[in-house]
């Protein structure tokens, strides 16, 4: 590529874009403006653009050249982090495992889904979160969907329960995941538990640097399948975490990338009984030259909460 254009993102941060215009990277200048055409040189036959800029602002590059993404020399570079941006991933996977620590002594009794869902996210902006992405709470039937959005329904004894928060701090992202059971455990409920357990325990011993993201995928999925929940099993079992909360690798079965020292992931097995309920943990793990490293609270036994 003979020029970047970013404009603010996760690629724009990992370059070290802090204001609210553009970047422009070519072999001469390196500079955030408003206005990044006429930064782009005119013999530039092959530009990387941000694959968040709008239309509007592509059009108005008005340059003679091949738009192309740039993630595609970026996104290489942004798998394996430096030591300062680990120390920033740390920090967020303990503020977010704090949150929920926290959450599991309170009242959860009568409450209703998007009640708790609105106190969660409190505390995590009183945590130093700079930017909730994400708070989700569902009991009962809706943990059996994936993509639930808490509701007005009421948490009562016997409900399954998942509740996950995901934020940014210090620019970098986490995310951690807990189910749990209202005073007593659905039928059923403490068997699929302890298989998602054991399905993040193996991924995670899976972790190791020259293994591939397809072989942590296949730890996990091996022991959901021997369970018989096979069918029911989420699509990937993690993904990569940085400057953004979804980033490569998607440990899935399709996924060839080689595991490297630096990388981090967040481990989330899950499984969804349609009608029912669901189960799914997600934790921070770090890939290193010997052992993975996790960097959240292991996940204990099923939680009851007796409030």
């Amino acid at each position: 590529m003979d020029a970047l254009v970013l404009r603010p993102s996760p690629d724009f941060r990992f370059l070290g874009g802090r204001g609210d215009g553009f970047l422009v990277v070519t072999r001469d200048a390196f500079a955030e403006t408003g206005d990044p055409g006429p930064l782009v040189p005119v013999s530039a036959r092959r530009v990387g653009v941000d694959p968040e800029m709008r239309v509007r602002e592509l059009f108005a590059l008005a340059v003679d050249a091949e738009l192309v993404p740039a993630g595609a020399v970026l996104a290489p570079l942004r798998l394996r982090k430096e030591a300062e941006e680990l120390d920033a991933i740390a920090l967020a996977a303990r503020a977010a495992d704090e949150v929920l620590a926290s959450a599991r002594e309170w009242r959860w009794f009568g409450a209703t889904e998007r009640a708790m869902a609105r106190r969660m996210y409190v505390q995590l902006l009183e945590s130093g979160c700079e930017e909730v992405l994400d708070v989700r709470v569902s009991a009962g039937e809706h943990t059996a969907l994936p993509a639930h959005r808490p509701t007005d329904r009421v948490i009562n004894p016997g409900d399954a329960l998942h509740v996950s928060v995901r934020g940014r701090w210090n620019g970098y992202c986490a995310e951690v995941a807990r189910t749990m059971a209202v005073a007593e455990p659905p039928d059923d409920f403490d068997a699929l538990y302890t298989v998602i357990l054991a399905a993040q325990r193996a991924a995670l011993g899976a972790v190791r640097q020259a293994h591939s993201a397809a072989s942590v995928a296949a730890a996990a999925q091996t022991v959901i399948d021997d369970s018989g929940y096979g069918r029911f099993a989420a699509t990937h079992c993690g993904r990569g975490l940085g400057l953004a909360a979804d980033e490569p690798p998607v440990l899935s079965a399709s996924d060839p990338t080689e595991l490297a020292p630096g990388m981090a992931l967040c481990l989330e097995p899950a499984v969804y009984l349609p009608d029912l309920f669901g189960a799914r943990l997600a934790d921070v793990a770090l890939c290193t030259s010997s052992a993975p490293r996790l960097l959240t609270t292991p996940p204990p036994a099923l939680p009851v909460l007796d409030r």
